[in-house]
């Protein structure tokens, strides 16, 4: 127990605090994204297609249709019109339907090109470059821009921003009011609110969207599509080898960097260059602002703006096009892209059962909804005559946007005497509810409880007949 224990010096390491990583950044304060403009097939292609489906936005609310709006999606009625056809809540099913459909389409389309969705159709990206081509017809490019937010505020720079800002707000304002108008009709809505004789919940709902929608293509912008959007998250789900993305090719460009232009491809090649000249106009046109050059990031909305500012300096550099192109991983690794795999092929499949389903539903579908209601202040009731009468209100409803007459009758109960109308006639969208009664004598029912039909039918205008059997009880004793 005395025996000491040999004590070793030993020199003290110097501990190094490592560098900053970007992922310690990544909670860093905003830095705000100067969009350059840019010009090439997939832009033009992209605001074409984003405008044509913002001019169905515009335009679907206005259209008419046997002399109603044409699509409307009425909440407070619980009646939603598309055209010839009325969705009731009872139709839930068919709802559910379409956005399996659209869901399945979604994962198809992503599955095979990756987030065109989010760079073509999107319409947080569609509000976001109108937003920017605001910018750029007041206040200049992305370099004017820039110095003009560093400049104190004078007179140019006054009127500059209130004119950005009042063409933003007017633009958030008119999508308000149309958006609201698939709820309410359209025509109503404009001359009310201009006229100041909307309703609460109108002037309300207008002025909502409008702060969203100025909130969100003027400030928001790329932070919907990184922080809030789910979509970017669970996209990696439905990417393979075999997607196409917006993807730079490091073998051929790298290294990157600077050289004179009168070097022709071979003499780059030779000095140990890649074809990326690092001019970062990738970088300066992209709208979430990352730099594709680092690999797939769930940031890139696959909007293709970098792509058509990668051509156009190769095309001034003379070197071949595609640097950064719509391309798969497997292309960029030396192989050839399997347009048919399982995973594609399974949503494919999915998607034409969904549709088929829909179809079917939609073929299926009845224009007619029947309900019958007891009278709960008494079961049966014994008439002046001596017959057993049971109260019910019966309600039909016309799902269909045509008026027609209906024929009632009741099965299942013999001899029995029906007090109340036996034909109504319910116009194109409408509820019709009246009591009726049926009465029958007593030797007629071997039961307490008998059960019976109320059978509701029609002849459309096709001639087919259309009917309905609601059953209910008879009650006695």
């Amino acid at each position: 127990m005395n025996e000491q224990i040999p004590v070793k010096n030993v020199t003290p390491v110097k501990v190094h605090k490592p560098a900053q990583s970007d992922n310690d950044r990544r909670y860093a304060s905003r830095s705000r994204i100067y969009v350059r403009a840019v010009q090439g097939p997939l832009e033009t292609f992209r605001r074409f297609f984003g405008f044509f489906f913002l001019a169905l936005f515009a335009v679907i609310p206005w259209l008419q249709y046997d002399g109603h709006q044409a699509v409307l999606l009425d909440i407070m009625e619980q009646r939603f019109t598309i055209f010839s056809l009325t969705l009731w809540p009872q139709d839930l099913t068919l709802l559910a339907y379409i956005f399996i459909v659209s869901a399945f389409a979604l994962f198809f389309v992503t599955t095979f090109a990756g987030r065109v969705w989010c760079g073509f159709m999107c319409p947080q990206t569609t509000w976001t470059f109108i937003y920017i081509w605001f910018e750029e017809k007041i206040e200049g490019s992305r370099n004017k821009r820039m110095k003009l937010d560093e400049r104190p505020m004078d007179v140019d720079k006054f009127w500059r921003k209130t004119l950005k800002h009042t063409a933003w707000v007017a633009v958030a304002l008119l999508t308000s009011l149309t958006f609201v108008g698939y709820f309410t009709p359209i025509g109503q809505l404009f001359i009310d609110f201009f006229t100041f004789n909307a309703g609460f919940w109108a002037v309300f709902s207008v002025l909502f969207f409008t702060v969203c929608t100025y909130g969100n293509a003027a400030y928001m912008r790329e932070i919907m599509c990184t922080h809030i959007c789910p979509y970017a998250r669970f996209q990696s789900a439905m990417f393979d080898k075999d997607t196409f993305t917006v993807s730079y090719d490091s073998r051929r460009g790298e290294q990157r960097g600077p050289r004179p232009r009168k070097l022709t491809h071979e003499e780059v090649h030779e000095k140990g260059l890649g074809d990326c000249i690092d001019c970062n106009l990738c970088v300066q046109v992209c709208p979430t602002g990352i730099d594709i050059r680092n690999g797939l990031q769930y940031e890139c909305i696959n909007c293709g703006a970098c792509v058509d500012a990668c051509n156009g300096v190769m095309d001034k550099m003379g070197y071949p096009k595609g640097l950064i192109s719509f391309t798969s991983e497997e292309e960029l690794s030396g192989g050839k892209t399997h347009f048919l795999r399982p995973k594609l092929v399974g949503y494919f499949v999915v998607l034409l059962v969904m549709i088929g389903l829909l179809t079917a539903n939609l073929m299926m579908r009845v224009p007619l909804e029947v309900d019958i209601i007891r009278d709960r202040n008494s079961l049966y009731r014994e008439t002046n005559d001596g017959l057993i009468e049971n109260v019910y209100t019966l309600k039909v409803l016309n799902k269909s946007q045509t008026q027609y007459t209906y024929s009632i009758e009741v099965l299942g109960l013999p001899d029995y005497r029906f007090i109340g109308d036996t034909e109504v006639t319910v116009d194109g969208g409408e509820v019709f509810s009246m009591p009726v009664s049926v009465a029958t004598d007593a030797y007629n029912l071997e039961d307490p409880v008998t059960e019976i039909q109320f059978r509701v039918s029609t002849t459309n205008s096709d001639g087919d007949t259309v009917e309905i059997q609601e059953p209910t009880k008879f009650l006695y004793r």
